[in-house]
């Protein structure tokens, strides 16, 4: 299993600062929304990480624009971009499309489609899908429960990254359960007092 740190409502300085010190650790570092919205992908772009191991996942969350987007998104150091799954069936495609062409990867994020929607999104068969409860939602997350949920509904999608609130023990026993690429974890490592040191615990229950 591989962990994704989702780094978040920081200044631009601290999220370079963090991703180069978490960059020999992890397998991707994400800049999050905040980041893409506070700075601009222009300034990501003016900026690289020069990351050596981690791969960089920008959260552009695209709903429209998809072909424009993902191209600008691509600029940057960025080997995964992420589109929301209520986006329209043509613009997936197209951010699908841009991704492979550029022999990039897609995330498609999954936050609050139904399963019908789901089932129209199975033939992208080589993005990654984002099980992404909300931050803003009242209601608790079984990450686990709903993994294990999603893989008997849709057995045919076989790259599948949850995120969530995830810690220490759910990403312990989504590693054990064998069905999730990917655990995302932010507030736990980037919001702890020495975030390597949380990203070192984490790699080492999901190995």
């Amino acid at each position: 299993m591989q962990l994704q740190v989702a780094i978040d409502r920081v200044t631009l300085e601290e999220a370079t600062a963090l991703a180069k010190q978490l960059d020999p650790l992890v397998d991707i570092i994400e800049f999050g929304t905040s980041l893409v919205k506070d700075y601009g992908l222009l300034t990501l772009r003016d900026h690289p990480l020069h990351l050596q191991n981690a791969k960089l996942l920008i959260d552009l969350k695209t709903n429209d624009e998809g072909t424009y987007e993902f191209k600008q998104g691509y600029t940057t150091e960025a080997a995964i971009l992420t589109a929301m799954a209520a986006s329209s069936h043509d613009t997936l495609e197209q951010v699908y499309n841009v991704s492979l062409q550029q022999g990039k990867e897609i995330l498609i994020d999954l936050l609050e489609a139904d399963s019908n929607r789901i089932a129209q999104l199975t033939g992208f068969d080589q993005a990654i899908f984002g099980l992404h409860h909300s931050k803003d939602a009242d209601v608790g997350f079984d990450a686990v429960a709903t993994t294990a949920q999603f893989h008997r509904d849709f057995p045919q999608i076989k790259r599948l990254a949850v995120a969530g609130g995830i810690n220490l023990e759910q990403a312990s026993q989504l590693a054990q359960q064998d069905i999730a690429e990917t655990v995302i974890v932010g507030g736990e490592i980037v919001g702890s007092s020495d975030p390597v040191a949380a990203a070192k615990t984490f790699m080492e229950v999901i190995s």
